[in-house]
């Protein structure tokens, strides 16, 4: 559960830093205006500690196609926030900053607890790449930021910051329809923004790696994946996770056998100086408490490429 209790505070923070930045009650109530000056703006224009520029990447590609003309500002701003989304972790900013990830985890535990196994609607992953493409071929067409003019993100996120009440209904519809559509369609089928940042960070130098030596296959790691098909080399081979992947580290928290790891460009995990593996003897994954890989019929152990008397 850690890195699901992260996550929450990482995008309840964020929320309470932008409402904090933009209310001027906040400011006024705030000691010498410290917390109201971390943030201001929203999810798609902000500035950070009163002199950062930030922007939606994806929402100034839109802006830009719209009307071929955009301030140096809002560029750097999207280059910033691109570069940092793209190079640390594969669409880190889907689980650990997005305020719709809340809700739709919110309605995936509704739906499992309620049994409800209707899907109103059937959509591949890959229609988020579409739209994605999509959305930007129509904001050069029509003259206007195709998405972000609709956007269900931004809409959530400004009525969030203003403290306005329609923040309820639409957190309420998004719930009911992720509900009785299927299991996150929202984020993982239907967000073009989803689509673009798994995309963009393609190169990304974090992600999960997964180490088949250790893996027992137990397959608790796919009953929690909200992007399931990014761990299908689980039990089979080392490998890491795809771009799709949204970093949100459920798959570590519930893997017993430490088999998945956040890894930085794919080094491999150690611990106590050694690497872990399985028994050179039989091939078990018995590993003793003290990270030792034992041998249950012969009684005897392995450690850097050594064979002794357990």
């Amino acid at each position: 559960m850690k890195y699901t209790i992260l996550r929450r505070l990482s995008q309840i923070s964020i929320l309470v830093l932008f409402i904090l930045g933009n209310n001027f009650a906040f400011k006024a109530a705030s000691e010498n205006g410290i917390l109201s000056g971390i943030l201001k703006g929203n999810l798609s224009s902000s500035k950070l500690f009163g002199t950062i520029n930030l922007s939606d990447p994806f929402a100034t590609a839109q802006m830009l196609l719209a009307s071929f003309s955009l301030g140096a500002t809002a560029v750097i701003g999207a280059l910033i926030v691109g570069a940092f989304y793209a190079l640390i972790a594969p669409r880190l900013y889907c689980s650990w900053v997005c305020p719709i990830n809340l809700l739709t985890d919110l309605a995936a535990w509704l739906r499992k607890r309620l049994g409800i196994t209707t899907k109103i609607v059937s959509v591949n992953r890959k229609a988020r790449y579409v739209l994605a493409v999509l959305a930007l071929v129509c904001s050069g067409a029509f003259g206007f930021a195709a998405f972000e003019s609709v956007s269900f993100i931004s809409l959530f996120a400004r009525a969030v910051i203003s403290l306005s009440a329609s923040a309820f209904a639409i957190a309420l519809l998004i719930v009911v329809f992720e509900i009785f559509a299927g299991d996150r369609t929202i984020c993982s089928r239907l967000c073009p923004l989803g689509g673009f940042w798994a995309v963009l960070s393609y190169f990304s130098i974090i992600r999960i790696r997964h180490e088949v030596d250790k893996c027992t296959m137990c397959g608790k790691c796919k009953m929690v994946c909200p992007e399931v098909q990014v761990l299908k080399m689980v039990g089979r081979e080392n490998g890491r996770v795809s771009s799709e992947c949204i970093s949100c580290g459920r798959c570590i928290d519930v893997c017993d056998d430490d088999a998945l790891n956040f890894s930085i460009l794919g080094v491999k995990n150690e611990k106590n100086g050694f690497r872990l593996g399985s028994c050179m003897l039989c091939g078990a994954l018995c590993r003793g408490q003290d990270g030792f890989y034992r041998c249950r019929q012969l009684g005897l152990y392995k450690k850097r490429g050594r064979i002794g008397a357990k």
